[in-house]
């Protein structure tokens, strides 16, 4: 029965590391689709998101299971409860990245945004696309990886990068427009979100730690 039970969370680690890689995917495939107006990116992106949801379902149904017939305790039980928290959160990555590719979709064959616009979704992407990444490490290891630099912040500051330009003078969209792109930009600050959600169920996993308790890099409660 123990054995049956290890080989179960064995497997449930090996789909959640496959559900990250289908996250990072759908992250660096939307940041194509976005610079580019890539059509083909944008269905890929799709398709992606369509996987990860199927793939949530299937853990969701995998940890009632353990959970109802196991009855697993102490550190088992809390691999089970942050396995299927973390597919929760791979699943909003998904959701996300489908929201923006449905922007390039609705604008093609135009571009979502003039270029400097387009620029600063370029480097979003890549910092979503690097913090899911992570993200897929820690859950394959079942350790936190430090970032030398915080995703969040780098975001943070891309953000106020993005709302500075679609308030200045300089820009000649619609007010409606620049509300669009302000929330595609919301989209993708909030997939970096949910990575560093997944390394601190990590670091509850690793250490017991619950995320509310943990400290931020700075040192701060969060």
């Amino acid at each position: 029965m123990r054995t049956q039970f290890t080989n179960e969370l064995v497997a449930l680690t090996a789909d959640l590391t496959q559900m990250c890689r289908l996250a990072q995917g759908a992250a660096e495939r939307v940041t194509d689709a976005l610079v580019g107006a890539d059509l083909t990116a944008t269905y890929e992106v799709f398709a992606l998101d369509e996987q990860l949801q199927k793939m949530y379902s299937a853990c969701e149904a995998r940890t009632v299971v353990l959970l109802a017939l196991q009855a697993p305790v102490a550190r088992d039980l809390r691999h089970v409860v942050t396995a299927i928290q973390i597919a929760g959160e791979l699943s909003r990555i998904g959701w996300l990245t489908s929201r923006a590719a449905d922007q390039v979709y609705k604008s093609h064959p135009e571009p979502v945004a003039p270029q400097h616009i387009l620029d600063l979704f370029a480097e979003m992407g890549c910092v979503a696309a690097q913090a899911t990444a992570r993200a897929g490490r820690a859950v394959a290891s079942g350790h936190q990886d430090p970032a030398e630099e915080s995703d969040a912040e780098a975001m943070e500051t891309l953000n106020r990068q993005l709302h500075s330009a679609l308030a200045a003078p300089a820009w000649t969209g619609t007010t409606d427009e620049a509300i669009e792109l302000a929330l595609l930009g919301h989209h993708l600050e909030r997939a970096v979100d949910h990575t560093a959600r997944i390394e601190r169920l990590i670091r509850f996993l690793d250490t017991g730690i619950p995320p509310t308790a943990q400290p931020d890099l700075d040192g701060d409660e969060k």
